[in-house]
């Protein structure tokens, strides 16, 4: 009898052992397809592949890259290597317009390769990638990786435009600096206001959503103590331009631009020189020209790609820093107006 029971045993484990390759490939690649929409970084699908050749094969397959959320895709600049560029374009080839957006802003800024970086941006942004848009429109206001006779306003105003449709707060932001200025567009001071505060009405309703999820006991106190800390570093809690007095923790940044921010800072890319990153903490852009982007009219010290992440920074850190300074003759600049978000403007150089 104990002989039976043994053997029954044995080919019980044996039939287990086969129930994953009696699924069918379809399902396989329906579950790896939610897997790779919602790893929360690119280990935990990586580790996937490595299990066995057939995930390794299936986890490949096009359907499953197409649907690689931004964290699956979330690359960190200290582990660049062939590999990571061959599992990007890999995302691209397959329809991953994530993947397109995060590739082309690496190539674009990090790479060098201005034309391949900005093609595929652009054809993240032909289907609605707010994001994409966003970034195109920076390049138009900036001239980015040609001369400053480059710069193309209303083709940047238009280009915000279509992100703000689309629900981007950034470019709401920055349209409504734009519309406040008469910058790229006709002034209308009332409509940029009201665009102004309707991005502070999203990002605030977008950081109550994030505290209202339900975190375990250990992700509350940290999240707590990284309240406090920054909080304390930047005399205020709040990122909004703020019109409603909240105390919310900053927004995380998207995984691109915490990339770029790594690749400069971490001496991985080096910027040329006189070239500067562009102040704001969670942007990372860097000029591709000398004086690029416009600096702070009171201090000169900081610079920024946009009026967006100057108003932001101003708000976050800024602010409390700001002191007016001699100006360095040879430096010599001209006024171009206020942003709007504080109390020092932006000016052009050179």
């Amino acid at each position: 009898m104990l002989h039976r029971k043994k053997q029954r045993t044995c080919r019980r484990i044996i039939d287990k052992s086969d129930l994953f390759d009696g699924l069918p490939d379809d399902l396989v690649v329906s579950i790896l397809c939610k897997l790779s929409s919602s790893a929360s970084s690119p280990t935990d699908f990586i580790n996937i592949l490595l299990t066995c050749k057939r995930l390794n094969r299936l986890g490949l397959h096009p359907l499953v890259l197409s649907k690689a959320g931004p964290k699956t895709l979330a690359v960190k600049a200290r582990k660049w290597s062939d590999s990571s560029h061959r599992f990007l374009k890999h995302c691209v080839t397959a329809g991953n317009t994530e993947a397109c957006y995060t590739l082309g802003m690496i190539r674009f800024y990090c790479l060098q390769k201005r034309g391949s970086g900005a093609s595929l941006m652009a054809k993240a942004a032909i289907k609605s990638h707010a994001p994409a848009l966003y970034s195109l429109a920076v390049i138009q206001f900036n001239g980015s990786g040609g001369s400053k006779n480059d710069k193309d306003l209303r083709a940047g105003v238009a280009l915000c435009a279509r992100a703000a449709f689309l629900g981007h707060v950034d470019s709401l932001r920055e349209l409504g600096h734009c519309l406040q200025d008469g910058y790229g567009v006709r002034q209308n001071i009332t409509e940029g206001r009201r665009l102004l505060i309707q991005a502070n009405a999203r990002e605030l309703a977008s950081s109550l959503n994030s505290l209202s999820v339900k975190r375990q006991p250990h992700q509350q106190r940290q999240r707590r103590v990284n309240h406090e800390h920054y909080t304390y570093m930047t005399g205020s809690g709040c990122p909004l331009l703020s019109d409603f007095g909240c105390n919310v923790p900053a927004p995380e940044g998207h995984p691109v631009n915490m990339f770029l921010k790594e690749w400069f800072e971490s001496g991985m890319g080096e910027l040329g020189e006189g070239l500067r990153l562009c102040s704001h903490q969670g942007c990372g852009r860097p000029e591709t020209r000398a004086h690029e982007f416009r600096r702070c009219s009171v201090c000169g010290t900081v610079n920024y790609c946009s009026r967006g992440c100057q108003a932001l920074d101003w708000k976050l850190r800024h602010k409390v820093e700001c002191v007016p300074i001699e100006r360095w003759l040879e430096e010599g600049g001209y006024g171009n107006g206020g942003v709007g978000g504080g109390a020092g403007g932006l000016e052009e150089v050179g």
